[in-house]
């Protein structure tokens, strides 16, 4: 006997707007979310849309090195701002956005290096102000005009934050003699001004394993390594203005982003903030509590988490929840960025059990989609990736709301690492891959990430400044040289094609994943993987009903032809994408042929009983 699931939801609800793809009595709210079911956009905003040209030298006046503004270089303000988002959030729900993440908007140092090497600020990661956006951006009532108009359309807002480091205003004495190299706690200790043999100072503090406001008290002296130094002109440049004083900084030169120095060690420069100090961890949950209480935003970013100590985020994280649902923000997503380029995801997963995060970036996600889409490795890379969803504490439950992404700001977009794995590729395969990633990352478990610009078939030179292109007509020369895949158009152009194939591709998916839960909520099991490139294969399930969806992808260059292990009580399918078999091949197997680089979303419409 064979019983018939429910029709499907009709796909013309890839044209309704997530604020109104609620229930008949709208009785659903956008918070009610989970943060697995978001689409998330992540942009930069100085790189989206200039809504106000008037603010693109920000609260500064004269040449480019005093703005930081100067839209032929990549590496200064292009003119992007809060006013430019808000006016393209029609643009975004279109594509099929629920929750917008942007690059930090506060106060920044508007530019930074040495001389003849210098840049700005545009990207967010120089702060001085933590209490406001940076005037090239807007001003706090325009933020809250963003957040409110997100909010309308049924958007959530993440922000991007930073608790481990300012803008870089700290010199040390001794610094252009040693070239600001890292000096360590044993040959540096605290109770000592300059190395084990100079004077003591810091009487009585016991180190800062003991993290009590007592023993800090004791800690009066910071140039045990090195003697800091503020320049005049800065001596108030940063707000609150307890970050002004040097003692609340590790003050011990430049990381090299291993072992002691990963944590203690200033991030190319830039002032590292002392976040065992419990004056620290009470100013940061300070400010980043008043974001939310005045904001009503909808969740956190946390820049460079694996550079904090645990401590830290074991008071901040349940800090913040607390505030959000105080505020009435249930849902407050929370993830961390630790990046690790390798599919092994154990390396990500302790920051979910030490340290305390509910998620981090999924960049073994990113890198197993990168060997698999990109360098043509067996499709068991995938496999092996998702078999390690059981380390991230809460499991694959858990994972489920890890953000999914294929590239970013700062390792470069998926196109241009398959570029560069694939030097010859042409650009109608480049674009094959491109889709296929896309439609894998919208269909697989986790919150996935569109990368601004990816919609419309952007092509970077490489990663960070040469990743990070305007979507409004650049000036910048080694954007607009770039061959975009899928259009005519360069970077040159404004570039908000709804009719690019990507734009396309991507909103299709949306849709479905927005009208069939199994695809954000549901339980996801591996049904068919391959030691070469070819069919990868999952079965995902309604987390209400228990109903059961097939996704299939062919990650090889060639049609690929497979027996796909499926439930036994499967009779029939209905196609939500790509082609589908009618019916299985016999209890427990269906047979799928895609061609290169295709895919198929099915349903199962008929189960025995």
């Amino acid at each position: 006997m064979t019983r018939f699931v429910l029709p499907l939801l009709t796909l013309g609800l890839a044209s309704v707007s997530p604020a109104q793809a609620q229930d008949s009595a709208g009785e659903t709210n956008f918070r009610d979310r989970l943060p697995s079911e978001e689409i998330v956009y992540f942009v930069l905003p100085d790189r989206f849309e200039n809504g106000d040209p008037s603010n693109d030298r920000g609260d500064f006046v004269g040449d480019r090195l005093e703005t930081g503004y100067d839209p032929e270089h990549r590496g200064f303000f292009h003119g992007g701002d809060l006013k430019g988002l808000t006016q393209r959030l029609d643009y975004l729900d279109r594509l099929g956005v629920t929750a917008i993440w942007f690059a930090p908007i506060f106060q920044n140092k508007p530019v930074q290096g040495p001389e003849g090497g210098e840049s700005a600020g545009y990207h967010g990661y120089w702060v001085t102000d933590f209490t406001r956006p940076d005037g090239h951006f807007g001003s706090r009532v325009e933020f809250k005009s963003f957040v409110d108009a997100a909010h309308a359309r049924g958007m959530k807002v993440y922000m991007d934050i930073i608790t481990n480091h300012t803008a870089d205003v700290i010199r040390y004495a001794e610094g252009d003699a040693t070239d600001y190299v890292y000096r360590s706690k044993g040959d540096f200790p605290y109770s000592r001004r300059g190395g084990v043999d100079g004077a003591p100072v810091n009487t009585g503090f016991m180190g800062d394993e003991d993290r009590s406001a007592v023993n800090f008290a004791r800690l009066t002296d910071p140039s045990y390594a090195y003697t800091p130094v503020v320049p005049a002109d800065e001596a108030e440049s940063k707000v609150p203005a307890w970050l002004n004083d040097p003692i609340y900084y590790h003050n011990r030169g430049d990381t090299t982003f291993t072992g002691e120095s990963s944590r203690f060690g200033d991030f190319a420069g830039l002032d590292d903030l002392f976040t065992e100090h419990p004056r620290v961890v009470e100013g940061m949950i300070e400010i980043y509590g008043n974001w939310i209480r005045d904001f009503g935003i909808d969740g956190f970013r946390v820049d460079t988490a694996r550079h904090v100590n645990p401590e830290f985020w074991q008071a901040f994280v349940p800090a913040m929840l607390k505030t959000a649902d105080e505020a009435g923000i249930p849902n407050f997503h929370i993830f961390g960025e630790v990046y690790r380029d390798t599919p092994d995801n154990g390396y990500i997963a302790q920051y979910t059990r030490r340290d305390g995060f509910p998620a981090v970036l999924d960049f073994a996600f990113a890198q197993a989609l990168r060997e698999t889409v990109g360098q043509g490795k067996g499709t068991h890379v995938l496999t092996e990736m998702f078999d390690g969803d059981v380390l991230y504490e809460g499991g694959e439950e858990a994972a489920l709301a890890l953000p999914t992404f294929l590239g970013n700001h700062d390792m470069g977009r998926f196109s241009t690492l398959v570029k560069a794995d694939r030097p010859e590729i042409g650009q109608e395969e480049l674009l094959a891959r491109v889709k296929l990633a896309h439609a894998m990352l919208l269909t697989l478990r986790g919150s996935p990430v569109i990368y601004y610009g990816d919609e419309q078939g952007f092509v970077g030179d490489g990663n960070d400044q040469a990743a990070r292109e305007d979507m409004f007509p650049s000036r910048t020369a080694s954007y607009n040289d770039n061959d975009l895949i899928g259009t005519d158009a360069t970077t040159a152009q404004s570039n908000f094609d709804e009719s690019h194939p990507l734009f396309e591709l991507i909103a299709q998916f949306s849709a479905i994943r927005r009208t069939n839960p199994a695809l954000s909520r549901g339980r996801q099991v591996v049904r068919h993987y391959d030691q070469e490139p070819g069919i990868f294969a999952v079965s995902r399930f309604d987390p209400d009903t228990g109903e059961e969806y097939l996704a299939a992808f062919n990650t090889s260059d060639a049609e690929r032809s497979a027996n796909i292990v499926v439930g036994y009580d499967a009779r029939s399918f209905d196609e939500l994408a790509g082609t589908c078999p009618a019916k299985v091949s016999a209890p427990g197997s269906a047979a799928l042929t895609l061609p290169a680089f295709g895919w198929a979303v099915c349903r199962v419409s008929e189960v025995a009983e």
